[in-house]
């Protein structure tokens, strides 16, 4: 095939993704092609069994803002009952990831998974981690897909903090039960793109058994 894509030319795309901060309010990628991508990508992400539990919303624009500033409102009670220090650390970061363009959140739909551990009786103790398996995987995908178009882009979990994952819920407007898994903010980069991190040597981290 004349569009066939090589390992290194794949390699080379997974590696030139990186965690970017801070990012602008504009975007390289439209809004339609940042949602074009994300379809694509539910297309063929790959799940265990094919049960595909990974729903997407993807926010832009004024709403980008008006998510963060719900972030804060939210998480500043327990945030602050850690300590007042770490409350000026973290609303620092939600104002740093409110200027972004615009938010693709990660979501997963619980009843997939019961759906699955129903059928499958025999893994169903395993559903719950293969769930967090595709959620991984179409993160990674996007994130990549989006960088090779041009925009930097950072992920976050605020699933962590149950008052901001509901409020979320609602301001996306997905059924109560949906677990937010990761939100990934995007923008124009404002500064050079990140070099690859150091990393273990790999006689630390691969085993090849012959």
């Amino acid at each position: 095939m004349s569009d066939r894509v090589s390992a290194t030319q794949w390699l080379a795309a997974a590696k030139h993704r990186r965690s970017v901060y801070p990012l602008k309010n504009t975007s390289a990628v439209s809004d339609d092609r940042a949602a074009e991508i994300i379809k694509e990508v539910l297309s063929f992400s790959p799940s265990s069994y094919n049960t595909q539990p990974v729903r997407i919303s993807l926010v832009v624009g004024d709403k980008q803002k008006e998510l963060w500033d719900l972030v804060a409102k939210e998480a500043e009670p327990v945030l602050k009952g850690a300590g007042e220090e770490v409350w000026k650390l973290m609303s620092g970061h939600f104002q740093l990831f409110g200027a972004a363009h615009g938010s693709v959140l990660f979501w997963e739909r619980p009843q997939t998974i019961k759906e699955a551990q129903e059928t499958h009786k025999s893994a169903a103790h395993m559903f719950a981690q293969f769930g967090e398996h595709a959620s991984g995987m179409a993160q990674i995908l996007v994130w990549t897909a989006f960088e090779l178009e041009g925009v930097g882009a950072n992920l976050q979990h605020m699933g962590a903090f149950p008052t901001v994952e509901a409020a979320l819920r609602t301001f996306c407007g997905v059924p109560n039960d949906y677990s937010l898994k990761a939100n990934m903010n995007y923008g124009d980069e404002i500064h050079p793109h990140p070099e690859v991190p150091s990393k273990l040597p790999s006689s630390e981290t691969l085993n090849i058994v012959r």
